[in-house]
């Protein structure tokens, strides 16, 4: 695996509902198709020139040196770090980033500060051995595995994802799901309570509409949809205990 190297790591991040983050890979193997709104910016910038190199991940070598001079610095600023919001931090087939991953937590955690962790690749087992005030989530869009290799080629089955989410779950750690970008019936017909009940161990559900995208965009009811759609997911968390966020823009 190819390897570069940054100046700075740790950055307050413009999410609705992140603090500080950090990405410690310049591309993602998973290669989303939704539109990918973090390929889009890094071609944008001039980081890549096309899907291709995208594709090709590239791992921050000096990742934990930053850390460790950047932790004492912003630790009292600091709520909590996502991993990773432009990257993907247990990116599937990937151990090099897994272990950087892995490392980079427990530094974290060592300084005190709690982490959030989203993937499409599998969350592994120790986890749960880290601090019991992080925090590990999936993206989970369709349980549909031929969906799935259409739109997110390269991330590990759903199948799997979630069965690594309820190992940690069943360890007693904190989990959550991403339900976005949620895809309307003109790119595939499915039942969202059928999503719901397979995630309904979980602690947190995060759903959101797709954006960026044509497709969507000539879906004429789409507005519509993801206000029905948001409303089975509150009713759904209600019923079950469940906190829940809707991303702005979903409900118009």
């Amino acid at each position: 695996m190819e390897t570069i190297t940054r100046k700075s790591m740790l950055y307050k991040t413009g999410v609705e509902y992140g603090d500080y983050t950090m990405n410690h890979v310049l591309g993602c193997s998973h290669g989303c198709l939704y539109p990918c709104y973090a390929f889009l910016m890094a071609k944008r910038f001039g980081k890549v020139t096309d899907y291709e190199q995208w594709c090709a991940p590239k791992l921050v070598s000096n990742t934990l040196e930053l850390l460790d001079r950047e932790i004492p610095r912003l630790k009292s600023k600091i709520e909590s770090v996502q991993l990773c919001f432009t990257t993907d931090p247990f990116m599937y087939g990937y151990d090099e980033v897994c272990e950087m991953s892995l490392a980079a937590l427990k530094k974290l955690n060592a300084a005190g500060i709690r982490c959030t962790v989203l993937t499409k690749g599998l969350l592994p087992l120790d986890l749960a051995s880290l601090s019991p005030e992080n925090e590990y989530g999936i993206t989970l869009i369709s349980l549909n595995e031929d969906f799935r290799r259409r739109v997110e080629p390269g991330a590990s089955p759903y199948a799997n994802r979630i069965a690594s989410l309820k190992a940690l779950h069943d360890r007693g750690c904190r989990t959550w799901v991403s339900i976005e970008p949620y895809p309307t019936p003109n790119l595939i017909q499915q039942d969202l309570s059928e999503i719901l009940d397979t995630i309904s161990f979980t602690d947190r559900i995060i759903f959101g509409r797709t954006n960026y995208s044509k497709e969507i965009s000539a879906y004429k009811n789409h507005k519509a949809f993801y206000n029905n759609q948001t409303d089975i997911v509150v009713q759904f968390c209600r019923e079950h205990g469940i906190s829940y966020h809707i991303k702005e823009g979903t409900i118009t």
